[in-house]
């Protein structure tokens, strides 16, 4: 009997554990179904690449969609970037690429190359060959966006048919596809939402500060106009913490924060550069967010009618979507049946997101492109505020949280259940009204071969390449005359060039390298291991008055003037 009673006690103990054992085993397979859903939440941003952009962009032996020019001169600027720096031996700081501009040359930094994997991959080089990385980068980019969407709308409810609704609803974000079309770093936008998760979730002060400092560091890789957003970001959830105590600790943050941005810009070369910080595209205000901005469809909605726009480059960039702007009214009405009091609370990240918006629109209002300037910006000012020449993109941190304060507000006013239908509902929405932007973006990014030829077919460039070590281009400065073309050649060819195309670039250097080489040319002064592309008719004058008929070469090829120093003799 007393074995029979312990074989009922073990019995009972493998049928009835123990509530600590349940507690364990609730979690494991809660943790098991939030692994799943986030793996369905990735491979759905992944589609959402592939259905956008296609396939054939993947493989990193397949260069041709970025340099037949169907993007525009970007893709082809991000390559070169690249090709330059991996061919180059290691510098310091590590992001300098002097092969590419020479005298007014940079980093990666400015050739938008995305320092952080041009890094990875010239460490690489020596082991695998990669051509291009931006098809990869494309891919990551929706990966992640849907997936640090499942994990924010996690912080709200544990129902998988909401969070992956509404992580497809923040993959389809024609801001974000619309960077990836030709502004490639710029659709990191899953920096901005792991921002907003770090703001609104608490953890161990040291565990913090690295999160942070991390994050900030692959902003300041990525793009400069995403490192001011996530620090700002950064700078919310830092004021939040403020009132919980731990100030010391905070003190010490608040220089380790700035520090890995200033850290990770001093590497990818930003401060080489001595001047032209606001580019030659007009400066802060003239790119500014029009009001009407997220709800002017063209060239992304197929349903909503076109409305005025202030007709600037950041023009059609900014539009939600359908589907976003229903979740938006939704939400508003979800909130009002059931509100609850979080403004208290989240006082400052609504700063931070209202000063970040308030930058966007600039000092410059604009409503359906009728601009009103409130004020004027000291030139002091505007000499460091242009570097943020395109203000409209500082919209995208406060959309993002708006979109996922109307998801949570769904979710307390409707309940999880029917939020999570009206969500999968917006979301197909949203798709059938994107449909515009998605043909666009595939003429630009049409399937075709994996290597586009180069344009200079000439045989005189190949026996170029072998007798020289340079190509100048005069005049050069930004997308000067023949710069893709000479470039191109440059870098498939092994050689340096000062054809460049920056986002940024000294034009006081450029200027001085211009005369000096026109002086040069005209006096027969020829820098060995040279020659030279003419871009004008004043260099063209200037290489035939200071060439030496006898030894050397002034022809025309492919369309392009070209001096050849010492071409039929020493």
């Amino acid at each position: 009997m007393r074995a029979f009673g312990l074989l009922r006690q073990r019995a009972a103990a493998d049928w009835f554990p123990a509530p600590a054992a349940v507690r364990r085993a609730a979690s494991t397979t809660a943790e098991r179904a939030d692994v799943a859903g986030g793996l369905l939440a990735v491979v759905f941003g992944l589609a959402v690449i592939g259905f956008t952009f296609g396939l054939h962009i993947l493989p990193p032996w397949h260069t041709a969609w970025m340099l037949t020019g169907t993007i525009g001169p970007d893709p082809v600027q991000y390559w070169l970037g690249y090709t330059f720096f991996k061919q180059a031996p290691w510098n310091w700081p590590p992001g300098l690429n002097p092969d590419w501009g020479l005298e007014i040359g940079s980093s990666v930094f400015y050739s938008d190359s995305i320092p952080l994997l041009a890094f990875l991959f010239k460490a690489l080089h020596p082991l695998v060959e990669v051509p291009q990385y931006w098809g990869l980068w494309l891919f990551a980019c929706g990966a992640l966006q849907a997936w640090m969407a499942w994990r924010l709308v996690g912080l709200f409810t544990t129902q998988p048919v909401p969070r992956l609704a509404a992580a497809a609803l923040f993959a389809l974000s024609p801001t974000m596809l619309n960077r990836l079309g030709g502004h490639f770093a710029l659709g990191a936008h899953f920096l901005l939402l792991a921002g907003l998760y770090l703001c609104l979730t608490r953890a161990a002060p040291w565990r913090r500060l690295a999160q942070w400092a991390a994050l900030i560091l692959c902003a300041a890789l990525i793009h400069s106009y995403l490192l001011p957003m996530v620090a700002g970001l950064w700078a919310c959830d830092w004021l939040a913490r403020l009132r919980d105590g731990g100030r010391r600790l905070l003190a010490m943050e608040a220089v380790a924060a700035p520090a890995a941005g200033l850290l990770g810009l001093y590497l990818s070369g930003f401060f080489v550069l001595s001047g032209g910080f606001g580019g030659t595209w007009g400066g802060y205000g003239a790119m500014q967010l029009d009001l009407l901005a997220p709800f002017d469809p063209p060239p992304w909605g197929a349903f909503l009618p076109d409305l005025p726009g202030p007709g600037h480059m950041e023009s059609g960039h900014s539009y939600a979507g359908l589907g976003v702007l229903l979740a938006l009214l939704l939400g508003g009405i979800a909130y009002l049946r059931r509100p609850w009091p979080w403004l208290h609370r989240r006082w400052p990240l609504l700063l931070g997101l209202s000063l970040m918006l308030a930058v966007a629109i600039s000092h410059r209002v604009s409503v359906g492109g009728a601009v009103i300037e409130l004020f004027a910006l000291p030139d002091a000012v505007l000499a460091y505020a242009d570097a943020l020449r395109a203000s409209e993109r500082f919209l995208w941190p406060f959309a993002y949280a708006l979109l996922l304060a109307a998801i949570v507000a769904m979710l307390r006013g409707f309940g999880p259940r029917r939020a999570g239908l009206l969500l999968a509902v917006l979301a197909l929405v949203q798709f059938a009204d994107m449909q515009p932007g998605f043909a666009r973006l595939e003429r630009y990014f049409p399937a075709g071969p994996a290597v586009a030829p180069l344009r200079l077919q000439d045989p005189f460039w190949a026996e170029a390449a072998q007798r020289y070590e340079r190509v100048r281009l005069t005049p050069t400065g930004m997308q000067a005359t023949h710069w893709e073309e000479i470039a191109v050649y440059a870098a498939t060819s092994g050689l340096t060039t000062d054809a460049v195309y920056l986002a940024r670039l000294d034009p006081a250097k450029a200027a001085a390298l211009n005369a000096r080489i026109a002086a040069d040319l005209a006096a027969g002064r020829l820098e060995p291991g040279s020659f030279y592309a003419l871009g004008s008719e004043e260099t063209l004058a200037a290489a035939h008055q200071g060439m030496d008929p006898a030894r050397d070469l002034l022809d025309q090829f492919d369309g392009i003037w070209v001096l050849a120093p010492r071409w039929f003799g020493p």
